[in-house]
């Protein structure tokens, strides 16, 4: 390869990076630690997924047993038990929980049977509630189109970090990411009443087991006050959250906000044969444990629906939580830091002096020892870190405090590949070689050596990236592309430079 296409190449590949990076406030993402934001460290409180699926299988259990006339009281008494009272024929009830005893181990006593949630199966739903968690979270986040946000496992086996750069409406991202937005449709009884004393007087103060008494908020019908009505719903949903296909911005018939819902098929069947046998009887929406509406069904409804009586920041919201599913449970926050964009220039300030100080620390050494020559790795040097900038920028990669770090180690790593350089140059050169085969003979002798080195450290970051967390892999993205750079610069471009150096004059030395 001529020595005029080395230097176009060197020329393109250094205006391609600029081009990638430039200007640097506008394509170079920036972490947590330098561009400021919101760092959140919640709990899963998995006894709530456990509780839901003591209480599902505990209402199956019921619905079993009014179907079979068995006598007995289901009742729910902690979030891994469910006790039936007033068995009469244990046989019996044992032969109607036959698929619960699968998750449940059954205790007979006197007049009583007791089940127990499995250990196994225990650790399983606390397992999936944290996953799914994890995973609803990171759904919401990405809707919040925050850049570059990191949502982990952190500390113990409940906790989750979350860490969003650049938010500034801090309330609204904690409301979005904790809120439940568990949608439930279930069939009212009766209601609204004004008080839950009042539901609960029209049952005389003995509320079938079946049946819940939900806070709704009333809408001034009729001269009445607007504020907060009870309504009687059952406590098995026809349809909820789970069964949604899609969730979207709408207006209702008053031209108002509300979310429009479509079901998935078996769902939307059914609902359609619920809403057909039901036409007249009023369908609480439910978000939440709370009545947002209840509209009277008026004809078969099958697949959608809408959700009314919201404000426009509400339903913004709600599509977001909708769309990304469910939370299992509730989350708890153990920690919440604010950190400021000050703090963030403040950090690249001194990362850039830190960075900037080694470059020109290196730089006199190298000039120094290797006298003219030290300007070679100089080149060398800048050109890597010009790479290393666009690359990150085209990547998209995070830009953290660990990754400036990175940049340093970078600086160390060019050196070190040109010491190896002009070390092997100078011993050719104590061969009486002639300056140009010696710099030949050190640049091809030196290969194997560089090459070994960095994928010594590619795997080394290539482990760190797998299992560190996000300033650990932010180091690590930033030292892989370095030393990727570093392979090209200090082999193709240094050679390049002593080249052109060497053809504009016929040297009988060399200034190393």
């Amino acid at each position: 390869m001529s020595l005029r296409t080395k230097l176009l190449i060197i020329a393109g590949v250094i205006a391609l990076a600029v081009f990638a990076f430039y200007p640097p406030e506008q394509k170079i993402n920036l972490g947590l630690d330098l561009k400021g934001g919101v760092h959140l460290v919640l709990r899963v409180q998995t006894d709530d997924a456990l509780r839901v699926e003591t209480e599902l299988t505990s209402e199956r259990l019921r619905e079993q047993m009014r179907t079979q006339n068995i006598a007995g009281t289901v009742l729910v008494t902690g979030p891994m038990q469910f006790r039936v009272e007033g068995v009469q024929d244990s046989s019996a009830v044992r032969r109607a929980a036959a698929d619960a005893e699968t998750v449940f181990d059954p205790s007979a006593g006197a007049g009583t049977v007791t089940y127990t949630m499995k250990p196994n199966i225990a650790n399983q739903v606390r397992e999936q509630a944290v996953e799914q968690a994890l995973q609803t979270i990171e759904r919401r986040v990405n809707e919040l189109g925050v850049a570059e946000p990191i949502v982990a496992r952190h500390g113990g086996n409940e906790q989750i970090l979350v860490q969003l750069p650049g938010v500034s409406d801090v309330q609204r991202a904690k409301e979005i990411i904790r809120s439940t937005a568990m949608l439930e449709l279930k069939a009212v009884e009766q209601g609204p009443f004004p008080t839950r004393e009042a539901a609960l007087q029209a049952y005389n103060n003995a509320l079938p087991a079946d049946l819940e008494i939900i806070p709704g908020r009333g809408d001034g019908g009729g001269g009445a006050t607007p504020g907060t009505v009870y309504y009687s719903v059952k406590k098995a949903a026809v349809v909820s959250g789970r069964d949604l296909r899609t969730a979207q911005q709408s207006l209702d018939q008053f031209n108002q906000p509300a979310v429009a819902f479509t079901l998935k098929q078996d769902a939307a069947t059914r609902f359609g044969e619920f809403t057909q046998s039901s036409i007249g009887r009023q369908l609480a929406i439910v978000l939440d444990d709370r009545v947002t509406s209840a509209p009277t069904i008026q004809d078969r409804i099958t697949d959608n629906g809408q959700i009314t009586g919201i404000t426009r920041d509400e339903m913004q919201n709600l599509v977001i939580t909708l769309k990304s599913g469910a939370l299992p449970a509730r989350l708890d926050y153990l920690e919440e830091r604010t950190i400021g964009p000050s703090l963030g220039r403040d950090s690249i300030r001194a990362g850039v002096t830190a960075a900037f100080g080694g470059l020109v620390l290196v730089v006199l050494f190298m000039l120094f020892y290797y006298k003219l020559t030290g300007l070679n790795a100089l080149v060398s040097i800048v050109v890597n870190l010009l790479i290393l900038l666009g690359l990150m920028a085209y990547l998209g990669a995070t830009m953290t405090l660990p990754g400036i770090a990175g940049f340093i180690l970078t600086i160390g790593m060019g050196v070190d590949s040109n010491v190896l350089i002009f070390e092997r140059i100078k011993e050719e050169l104590a061969t009486a070689k002639g300056v140009r085969a010696a710099v030949n003979a050190g640049f091809d002798r030196v290969w194997w050596t560089i090459v070994d080195t960095h994928v010594a450290s590619l795997i080394a970051a290539a482990f760190l990236f797998q299992f560190g967390t996000g300033p650990i892999r932010g180091f690590a993205t930033t030292l892989t592309i370095g030393l990727l750079a570093n392979v090209f610069t200090a082999v193709f471009v240094s050679r390049a430079v002593f080249e052109l150096v060497l053809s504009r004059r016929r040297a009988a030395t060399l200034s190393i």
